[in-house]
């Protein structure tokens, strides 16, 4: 499964060129004017907490990355008081590094009719935008915390980074990233107690698909929906050293698939369960997916660390799963998928491992060492000596035939 391809066919556009018509639109490097330096100081902002900062905050954001050529703006330390939405829409092609350094810098929302904190929307080809050390505290009655939307055929934002972002207590999600929006990396955020999801991850409903989204040592917690969420056929993010931690439901929701997770950890999540019974696994992936080092931790409703309906694949590599107290019934996996496509490989993995529907995965070291294969004679997995394949029979016999079998009785027994 390439990523590429993959989005070629899904979209009717692909990506070579996308990056070919992004790239011509850009114009050669050096003939563009330098770059420029601002403060939102000169623009008027206090930084108080009480007064209104957002008309000066808005004519920052404007000269900063409205204006040619666009620059880098710095916000001083200080609560910023907005009262409705800050919005970034370039007017023209931005292709050299701009953005928003606020190290120190709350924005303090208080907004109050479901709109966003901050928007960026791409109307040309947008890159090289970076936001840093921005903080957000929402109202509960506004929208999203930072909305990036680019959903318009031929427009694009890519090669950007979101780093030391913290985003709480919004009305809607802590961040979303919708449409055209690739190549990006968000590091060291914090996306906690906003009232959907800490983050989602989407195609353009009306156009625009997103992909090559890598998220760095970030945190997911507490949020009244989903950590974070993939959805509307997106698949292409890869999480590396994340924590997904107490949120209402999923840490994390992949409804597509999810290209990677490596090094990331699950814990306590479903808190919207009334019981363990009720309770559900860390991380939900449909389609196909790929698992490195990952774990989960439970005391309360988190059952496992993945539930998943496997359409292609699914590799688990030295993944752990366990609980204690309420949850001391905690595993590592709950599987299901077709049986005539899907391949489900652990290696090396810990904690229990439920199937569902007769699925079988082929489970390499880990519980109990050893290796174990499929045994229904409909399996994928069922054990290969060159043409010859292998089952055990309703009757619990072990059987062997050449090619694969077409009946639980087809072929011969092995053995007395």
């Amino acid at each position: 499964m390439q990523r590429r391809d993959l989005l070629s066919l899904g979209s009717g556009l692909a990506l070579g060129g996308m990056l070919s018509s992004a790239h011509a639109a850009t114009g050669r490097g050096e003939d563009r004017p330098v770059g420029r330096q601002l403060s939102a100081r000169d623009f008027g902002v206090v930084g108080d907490g009480r007064a209104d900062d957002t008309h000066a905050l808005q004519r920052a954001f404007d000269a900063a990355l409205l204006d040619e050529p666009p620059g880098m703006l710095t916000i001083p330390p200080g609560e910023y008081r907005v009262s409705r939405p800050l919005r970034i829409a370039p007017r023209a092609n931005v292709t050299r590094l701009s953005g928003i350094v606020a190290h120190g810098a709350r924005l303090i929302s208080a907004i109050d009719n479901g709109a966003s904190v901050v928007e960026l929307v791409s109307n040309a080809t947008t890159r090289f935008i970076l936001v840093e050390g921005l903080e957000i505290r929402g109202s509960g009655r506004d929208g999203h915390g930072i909305s990036i939307a680019c959903e318009a055929e031929g427009r694009y934002f890519y090669n950007f980074c979101l780093r030391d972002i913290v985003v709480q207590g919004c009305g809607g999600d802590g961040c979303r990233l919708i449409g055209n929006v690739f190549e990006g990396q968000l590091v060291n955020c914090y996306f906690r107690d906003n009232k959907g999801n800490g983050i989602t991850f989407a195609h353009g409903r009306g156009g625009g698909i997103l992909s090559a989204i890598h998220v760095f040592g970030s945190v997911f917690g507490n949020n009244g929906e989903h950590g974070a969420a993939m959805v509307n056929r997106c698949y292409d993010v890869s999480f590396h050293g994340c924590y997904f931690l107490l949120n209402r439901q999923f840490g994390l929701l992949a409804d597509n698939g999810c290209t990677l997770l490596s090094n990331c950890g699950f814990e306590n999540n479903h808190q919207g369960a009334r019981d363990f019974s009720q309770g559900d696994a860390g991380a939900m992936i449909k389609n196909f997916g790929t698992m490195i080092g990952c774990t989960a931790y439970s005391v309360y409703q988190q059952t496992h660390l993945v539930r998943s309906f496997i359409i292609s694949h699914l590799v688990m590599v030295g993944c752990t799963g366990f609980g204690g107290g309420k949850a001391k019934q905690a595993g590592l996996a709950r599987l299901n998928g077709s049986r005539e496509k899907a391949q489900i490989t652990l290696l090396g993995c810990t904690g229990r491992v439920d199937t569902e529907n007769g699925f079988e995965p082929i489970e390499i070291g880990g519980n109990g060492s050893g290796i174990r294969l499929g045994s229904d004679y409909r399996s994928r997995n069922l054990p290969r000596l060159g043409e010859y394949r292998l089952w055990v029979d309703g009757r619990g016999r072990l059987r062997i035939k050449k090619g694969d079998p077409q009946s639980d009785e087809d072929g011969a027994l092995v053995g007395a």
